[in-house]
């Protein structure tokens, strides 16, 4: 699954839209957002780690990552 689908997934649980989402993502960070810009950087990929923390901050999740799996390549 693509980070897309993902964060579509994550809003639908919380019943957010995308432009809810990219407001919230400008009031905490300050720095501006928008659906248009949003939908883009998941579109083709390029949302930043710090941008995905902020998201998954918002909707009330959380980012796990298993060093052991990696390193395993499973």
């Amino acid at each position: 699954m693509n980070v897309r689908d993902e964060v579509k997934i994550m809003l639908g649980t919380k019943c957010m839209t995308l432009t809810e989402l990219a407001d919230k993502m400008t009031e905490i960070s300050g720095k501006k957002y928008s659906q248009s810009l949003l939908s883009h950087k998941l579109a083709k990929e390029s949302l930043r780690y710090t941008e995905m923390k902020l998201i998954c901050k918002i909707l009330g999740y959380k980012i796990y990552i298993d060093i052991d799996k990696i390193r395993l390549g499973s």
